[in-house]
């Protein structure tokens, strides 16, 4: 479990000087210091890297790229957390001992819908659901303007399949979709509703 430098400090005032103590056990690597204010003690393997992406910055829910690969949407193994955050205006990227964080801003007119809660290692965070993660990429993708470049993104590029992406919940893409008020969603709902209902 991770620490914050308050709790830390905590523990260590028995020592002279905590901060000291701390910076000590830094350089002997019995403290990982993930970022600042956030840290663990070497050799604890009882943390979520999950719960810890929403710690590192938040507030934040896992979605993109990782949220398809947990899902097996996408074919390839994805190793950089990605996450989603709103009201910020700015991507941010974390590199730290534990693997690189990414986090992209939404507009907050869709943040707060599709999101799930689950737990590892009996901590908690916050995943998209399936079709939030992926009107999420769709967000964030560029070069998007027709029909004929989603489809390909979606097939070519990212080889999802097919079946997959018509067993969606209807519901859930129907609502969210024109919330982000991107042309990349747009296309994308009202391609769904054409081929996949019909499927």
């Amino acid at each position: 479990m991770y620490k914050d430098h308050m709790l830390l400090m905590h523990e260590l005032r028995s020592y002279a000087s905590p901060k000291a103590r701390i910076t000590r056990m830094l350089n002997a690597g019995d403290l990982i210091q993930v970022r600042r204010g956030v840290f663990l003690d070497a050799g604890n393997h009882d943390y979520s890297i999950m719960s810890l992406a929403a710690v590192i910055y938040g507030p934040s829910y896992i979605s993109f790229e990782y949220a398809l690969g947990y899902y097996g949407l996408v074919p390839e193994r994805v190793e950089a957390l990605t996450s989603a955050t709103y009201c910020k205006n700015k991507n941010r990227t974390f590199q730290t001992p534990l693997g690189n964080f990414h986090y992209y801003y939404l507009p907050a007119s869709i943040y707060p819908y599709g999101i799930l809660r689950k737990e590892e290692q009996t901590q908690g965070y916050l995943l998209a659901t399936p079709e939030k993660a992926l009107l999420d990429t769709l967000y964030k993708a560029k070069g998007i303007s027709s029909v004929k470049s989603l489809t390909s993104l979606l097939f070519d590029d990212w080889r999802m399949e097919y079946e997959r992406i018509a067993s969606m919940d209807s519901e859930g893409i129907a609502f969210m979709a024109p919330r982000y008020r991107k042309k990349a969603t747009t296309l994308f709902f009202e391609w769904f509703k054409r081929e996949a209902l019909n499927a």
